[in-house]
């Protein structure tokens, strides 16, 4: 089974476990067994539940058997039994777990009740056995929390895995899991499928239900995964996002139009590199090679322009992450039950913050207003067309800590926060913001306007590192990027494609 367990995804495996040719045990013992063959290199997973999970497997083989619901009422003949699964350790808590989002001050938070994309999963019959790694309260668009160390990806143990689910995303690329649990509020889904090579899909806002723990302003914010194939993306938006109790792959599900055939697509072609000063040479080719393929299957490929003001769009991004922050930090004893302390939090998570405080409530109106004018103006376009093509990245996976602030920045930072002046706050906020959108900025519009948008892996530059190309739907088009994507799959298969850390320690 060991050598059979990379040549399945979480359907294959389920698939496996419903025909008796492999347990739920079985396959959790392998899974944690290639956890503890890479982690060492990759630093993915920050927290292991490795005895209650076989606990878990073993009753549920135990109940199969017997054709019986397991210890938890849960019928163990669901789409996704015995399947090994990963939750991010950012915004959905697992009763009885700790949830430490990569903070200091939450490391020792246990939260007493399951998120609900949690209960979802587990009445899926996913078994979760650990959680993985994300940047400080998902604030970054690379995984290098100081509580837990830099998060490698696969690929090249040098480069990030991207993030903020980055951990689950070096999780999947690295054979530990076919498909893990991720979540997206800034490109979060999308982000590290392009850096690992990896399918994410990020749903159209409100498909997931999400905990009320964690709320972004704006309602940024959405839950899925990133995983090796579309089927699995789709089934699991089933299960998570209102299909559950349809029949597996019925007509109208997410898993029926992964299976349906892709008719013919108005797209527009977008070249504009959106909060990212320019695009990279990589990225172009990326985009380049994603329309020519689109192109030879059938579509129609309209070059436009979004004639969209990306200022504002940065500046309403930026005012709503703000208020974010300040909430998840500035008040964090909401959560945690514990007062705030400076040195608990990273010195940039404490800055954006006090952002928030200073800049993001008072302009939170208008930020409000210029996200209805994206969304009306986006909403206005995909009455022309049917989906969007652009950059998901504007460059391929950058080194690790080539984005962590300069000892200079550090200290600018902690002098503002001491003497929040306005002038001073919006002088730091523009620098660091210039850093992570120069690489991440081609994400964040389609989580103001609350669209479906997608990274799909079609390219790998020279030095073998992937780069994905970003698609994005009108608001409920899920349907319609599944169809796509499964399409781009079957015309150019990434599944197979695995990075040298798998072929050296497989």
């Amino acid at each position: 089974m060991h050598s059979d367990y990379l040549a399945h995804d979480a359907t294959g495996l389920a698939e496996l476990v419903r025909k008796r040719e492999a347990s739920a045990r079985e396959l959790l013992d392998i899974a944690i067994s290639r956890t503890e063959a890479v982690n060492p290199a990759i630093n993915a997973i920050v927290l292991k539940d490795y005895d209650a999970a076989r606990q878990r497997a073993s009753r549920d083989d135990a109940s199969r058997a017997n054709g019986a619901t397991n210890a938890d009422g849960v019928s163990v003949q669901t789409a996704l039994a015995g399947v090994p699964y990963l939750i991010k350790d950012l915004g959905a808590p697992v009763a009885g777990l700790r949830m430490a989002m990569g903070s200091r001050h939450y490391r020792h938070f246990i939260p007493t009740e399951d998120a609900p994309v949690v209960a979802l999963a587990k009445a899926a019959g996913l078994n979760i056995f650990a959680k993985t790694s994300t940047s400080e309260l998902g604030q970054m668009p690379y995984t290098e929390p100081e509580l837990f160390g830099a998060c490698r990806n696969p690929w090249n143990l040098d480069h990030t895995p991207g993030g903020s689910s980055g951990g689950a995303a070096a999780a999947v690329a690295a054979g530990i899991v076919p498909l893990a649990h991720a979540s997206d509020g800034g490109g979060s889904i999308r982000i590290p499928a392009s850096c690992c090579g990896l399918f994410g899909l990020k749903p159209s806002r409100g498909r997931v239900p999400r905990t009320t723990a964690v709320v972004a302003a704006g309602e940024l914010g959405v839950d899925h995964a990133v995983s090796r194939s579309v089927r699995d993306s789709a089934l699991l938006l089933d299960l998570l996002g209102g299909n559950v109790d349809r029949p597996l792959g019925a007509p109208g599900t997410f898993l029926s139009a992964s299976r349906e055939t892709c008719k013919p697509l108005n797209i527009a072609y977008v070249t504009e590199p959106m909060l990212a000063p320019s695009l990279s040479a990589d990225a172009r080719a990326a985009l380049d090679d994603a329309a020519q393929l689109a192109s030879s299957l059938g579509h129609n490929i309209e070059p436009v322009s979004l004639g969209i003001d990306f200022a504002a769009v940065r500046h309403a991004f930026l005012t709503l992450w703000s208020v974010t922050a300040e909430d998840l930090v500035l008040n964090a004893e909401r959560i945690s039950g514990r007062k705030p302390l400076r040195a608990e939090f990273e010195i940039s998570t404490w800055t954006m913050a006090h952002v928030g405080r200073k800049l993001g409530e008072r302009g939170l109106p208008a930020a409000l207003e210029e996200q209805r004018r994206i969304t009306e103006r986006l909403t206005d376009l995909l009455n022309r067309y049917d989906v969007i093509l652009c950059a998901t990245l504007a460059a391929p996976p950058i080194k690790i800590g080539e984005m962590q602030p300069t000892s200079a920045e550090r200290m600018q930072m902690r002098a503002v926060t001491t003497m929040p002046l306005e002038a001073l706050l919006k002088k730091v906020l523009s620098e660091a913001s210039n850093k992570a959108f120069t690489w991440a900025g081609c994400t964040e519009l389609f989580n103001l306007s609350g669209q479906p948008a997608m990274s799909v892996p079609l390219y790998w530059n020279a030095r073998g590192l992937p780069i994905g190309v970003q698609f994005a739907a009108r608001v409920g088009g899920d349907a319609t990027l599944l169809r796509l994507a499964a399409q781009l799959e079957m015309a150019r298969p990434w599944f197979d494609k695995r990075p040298p850390l798998i072929q050296a320690r497989n």
